[in-house]
């Protein structure tokens, strides 16, 4: 009765009509456990490993939203890839609010990854602060950072700076100061900060650009010295310690910050209980305290303001790579 052609469009229209109805069912059955939501314990995934100022901010949060969603948070760490491994995951996962993963930014990665408002949609903003510029102690190095820069434009191989992956916030900001300074240091990526502090500590690596949760404990102790914040402010946590534009490279400023997201798709009325909890957390005193001393600023966000901030910083460093030839490889 029908030919060939007629058979496959009609075979490929009812395979598409029953994917609809299952996508249909599957909505519809979370929409019917929407209100007892969460039923069951949620796992947040981290892109680096412990250590790191991602991964300890997460969990500074995920232990105290517990209380308020009645359940257990467990945290993933799955490192590699800048981050991108987590995003991963988290997007591929059940769009039903059990999979958070921790996004840290900016980040400018060389191989297509999830983004927030694609793959990914926003629940909740956690916070931002200064990266670093750090020196072992382990090896003779120049005092200051004006000392540091010219050294580095005089010798161009004999520096290079950790970060905790191509593509991050501290390797776009290692790369600026290249740009900047007119220094040719080579970037050394790592899987995380942690990993980054424990050859810094040793002398392996003379230099590296990271957040200062990981590094600060080393720069008390005497084991790494802090060279130059990247925010255009001093960090509240390292007072004595210079900004990158009071060292002479004008107008240098960079954060890095960290948002929670989900897979797309999850029900909208889960990702606000999420939303409300996190943002409940962020406005405790202990929250706010544990933050403050490892130099990120906690801020509240809604989920569509998340996503919203999130797009337009990527877009501003994007532009900047992209203007200043800013190496990903």
């Amino acid at each position: 009765m029908f030919g060939t052609h007629a058979r496959r469009v009609l075979g490929r229209t009812a395979a598409a009509f029953i994917a609809s109805l299952a996508i249909i069912g599957t909505t519809a059955a979370l929409a019917q456990t929407a209100g007892r939501y969460p039923e069951k314990p949620i796992t947040w995934i981290v892109g680096f490993p412990p250590g790191g100022s991602t991964d300890g901010i997460t969990r500074l949060v995920a232990k105290k939203i517990e209380s308020a969603l009645g359940q257990p948070v467990v945290i993933d760490n799955r490192p590699g890839a800048s981050g991108a491994i987590a995003m991963g995951a988290a997007a591929r996962a059940t769009p039903d609010g059990y999979t958070l993963v921790t996004v840290a930014g900016p980040d400018v990665p060389a191989k297509a990854v999830p983004e927030l408002g694609k793959e990914l949609t926003g629940v909740a903003a956690l916070g931002a602060g200064a990266m670093v510029l750090v020196g072992t102690t382990a090896a003779p190095m120049p005092p200051t950072l004006k000392d540091l820069l010219a050294a580095a434009k005089a010798n161009p191989d004999k520096y290079s700076f950790g970060s905790s992956g191509i593509g991050s916030s501290q390797h776009l900001a290692g790369e600026l100061i290249n740009q900047m300074a007119g220094t040719k240091m080579t970037h050394v990526p790592y899987k995380g900060g942690g990993e980054a502090v424990n050859n810094l500590a040793g002398g392996q690596l003379p230099l590296a650009v990271l957040g200062i949760p990981p590094v600060l404990p080393h720069i008390k102790s005497g084991k790494l010295k802090a060279y130059g914040v990247t925010t255009s402010s001093r960090s509240s946590t390292l007072p004595d310690v210079p900004t990158l534009n009071e060292a002479g490279l004008v107008g240098f400023d960079a954060n890095q910050w960290y948002v929670v997201a989900t897979a797309a798709g999850v029900p909208a009325d889960r990702i606000q209980k999420l939303n409300a909890a996190i943002s409940q957390a962020l406005k405790d005193p202990e929250i706010i305290a544990g933050f403050v001393a490892v130099g990120v600023e906690p801020f509240v966000a809604s989920p569509q303001e998340t996503v919203k901030f999130v797009m337009s910083d990527q877009k501003r460093w994007r532009d900047l790579a992209q203007k200043a030839k800013i190496s990903l490889d």
